[in-house]
C-alpha cells in the first residue's frame, strides 16, 4: 500500500547506516529439500536466511527480504549443498554460478502521499471542492511514461510474487455436484474455486458464481504479472490458478494460488510506495482520466450506461442484469440514485444459507430481502473491514483510488457526489489495468 510500511522477514544487512529505500522482494526455492536458507550479497554471504515451506506445498520454500536498489547476488544453501536456481538469471562467479537480481531505484525524489484512512462513512460529512471546476488535465508524456514503467515493472516480476506467505487454496473434485460445491463456497467465503480431475490428473476448470468455466485458464510461477493480468482480463475471470509441476511432463501439477488482478495491484503498491511521483498519473484526479464507467451528465452521451437497481427489484432480474451487463456488481439506490448498498455475484452463494435457492422463486425474491439473506452469513468474498459498499470522490487521485482497490476483497469503487452519496459512477479492478497497459 502506498506509504505504508511493509513487514519483511530480513532488513537488508548490507544497508549503510544511512537510511536507504528498500524493496521487499520475494525469493523462492521449488525443488523441494528438508531444510533449505538463502545467502546472498545484501547479507554479505555471512547470514544464512531460513525459508518456509508454502503453506499446502511443502516442497516449495519461499522467504522476502528488504533489498536496496543495486545489484545482487544470491544462492541457495539446501540440505547443506550450495544450489542455484537454473530458471532465474545467474552468473559464473569466483564463488561458483549465482543467481543476479537487480533492483530499480526511483528515478525521482519520493513525492508525500498519504494513504486514505477515510471511512465509508466519511462521505456524508465531506463536501464538494470548488476548485473542481479547474481540474488539471494529464498530459501525453506523463501517461505514456506511467504506463512504460508500470508495464517495465509487470515484466520483470512473475506470478511468484503474489504468494503469500500462508493461507489456502481449496481446489473441488469435478465430480462433485454442483450444489455441494455451491454449498462450500458459501461455508469458505470464497468466490471461485479450481476444477481438480482425479481421472486425468489435472486441473480442469474452474467455478464460480454464474460462472462454470471447463477451459482452464491457468498461469505457472514463473509467467510474469503484465501476462498474468492479460490473461485475467482477456478471458474476463476473477482470478487465475498458479499451478507448478516439478516434472516436465507437466503430472502431478500442485495448486500454488489463485492469482488475482487485487494481488498484482498490491504488488504495484508495494513497490511505488516510496516513490510515487515517478508514475505523475497517480496524482491525477479520476474525473480527469478515461476510468471507469460514469453517469452522464446532462447534455453528454454514453456508450455504456451504469447500471444500477432499486431496492425492490426481482432477484431473477438482478442476476439478468449482471449477467446481460457484464458486469460483477451492480449499485443499489434509492429513488434519489444515492448508494443504498451493492448486489454482487459473490452474494449469489448466500443462497446456499439453509438451502434457500430450493424454497424460492428468482422473481418472488427482492434484492432487498436476497441481501437480508446474505446477512448473517460468513463474510463473503468482497467484505473488508466490515464495509460491504466502497466509495470514492470524482475528486480522489487515481493513487488512492489503487490503494483502496489493492486491499483483498475490494474490486470496484462505487463513485459518489459528497454529502448526499449520489452514485456517479463505478470503477473496476479490470477498468485500472485496462487505463494503465493502455488496453
Amino acid at each position: 500500500m502506498f506509504g505504508s510500511t511493509v513487514d519483511t522477514s530480513r532488513g537488508n544487512s548490507a544497508a549503510s547506516g544511512q537510511q536507504q529505500l528498500l524493496t521487499p522482494t520475494r525469493f523462492v526455492w521449488p525443488y523441494g529439500g528438508r531444510r533449505v536458507f538463502l545467502s546472498g550479497s545484501f547479507t554479505r554471504w555471512t547470514e544464512h536466511v531460513p525459508m518456509s515451506p508454502l503453506e499446502g506445498c511443502p516442497t516449495v520454500f519461499q522467504v522476502i527480504c528488504n533489498l536496496t536498489p543495486g545489484y545482487h547476488q544470491y544462492k541457495f544453501y539446501v540440505d547443506g549443498e550450495w544450489r542455484h536456481d537454473e530458471h532465474q538469471p545467474f552468473v559464473n562467479a569466483n564463488g561458483g554460478v549465482m543467481n543476479t537480481i537487480f533492483i530499480t531505484g526511483p528515478d525521482m525524489a519520493p513525492a508525500a502521499f498519504s494513504p486514505s484512512n477515510m471511512d465509508v462513512d466519511d462521505f456524508s460529512q465531506r463536501v464538494a471542492d470548488p476548485s473542481q471546476d479547474s481540474i488539471p488535465r494529464m498530459s501525453a508524456v506523463d501517461l505514456d511514461m506511467s504506463r512504460h514503467r508500470i508495464s517495465a515493472l509487470l515484466s520483470n516480476r512473475t506470478a511468484y510474487e503474489l504468494l503469500p506467505e500462508s493461507g489456502k487454496v481449496i481446489a473441488l473434485d469435478v465430480n462433485l455436484p454442483v450444489k455441494q460445491a455451491f454449498h462450500i463456497l458459501y461455508e469458505q467465503g470464497i468466490p471461485l474455486a479450481p476444477l481438480w480431475d482425479f481421472g486425468k490428473g489435472q486441473f480442469v476448470g474452474v467455478l464460480g458464481p454464474l460462472d462454470f468455466i471447463l477451459i482452464l485458464r491457468e498461469v505457472g510461477p514463473y509467467d510474469n504479472l503484465k501476462d498474468v493480468a492479460l490473461k485475467i482480463l482477456q478471458n474476463k475471470v476473477a482470478a487465475v490458478p498458479v499451478i507448478y509441476s516439478s516434472l516436465q511432463d507437466g503430472s502431478y501439477p500442485q495448486l500454488l494460488h489463485l492469482a488475482s488482478l487485487s494481488g498484482i495491484l498490491k504488488c504495484i503498491c508495494r513497490y511505488f510506495r516510496h516513490s510515487s511521483s515517478s508514475l505523475p498519473i497517480l496524482q491525477q484526479p479520476i474525473c480527469s482520466i478515461p476510468l471507469g464507467t460514469w453517469v452522464p451528465r446532462i447534455g453528454e452521451s454514453s456508450s455504456k450506461p451504469l447500471a444500477t437497481l432499486r431496492p425492490h427489484a426481482s432477484l431473477g432480474s438482478a442476476l439478468s442484469l449482471l449477467v446481460q451487463a457484464g458486469v460483477s456488481s451492480i449499485p443499489v439506490v434509492d429513488d434519489n440514485d444515492s448508494l443504498i448498498d451493492i448486489y454482487s455475484r459473490s452474494d449469489i452463494t448466500a443462497l446456499a444459507k439453509d438451502k434457500a435457492y430450493a424454497q424460492i422463486h428468482l422473481d418472488d425474491m427482492t434484492v432487498h430481502q436476497a441481501l437480508q439473506l446474505g446477512q448473517d452469513a460468513s463474510p463473503p468474498y468482497g467484505i473488508f473491514n466490515g464495509q460491504r459498499c466502497h466509495m470514492c470522490l470524482r475528486s480522489d487521485s487515481l493513487g488512492k483510488v489503487i490503494e483502496r482497490l489493492a486491499n483483498p476483497g475490494v474490486r470496484r469503487l462505487v463513485i459518489v457526489e459528497a454529502g448526499s452519496k449520489r452514485v456517479e459512477g463505478i470503477i473496476s479492478l479490470s477498468d485500472v489495468f485496462r487505463f494503465l497497459l493502455g488496453l
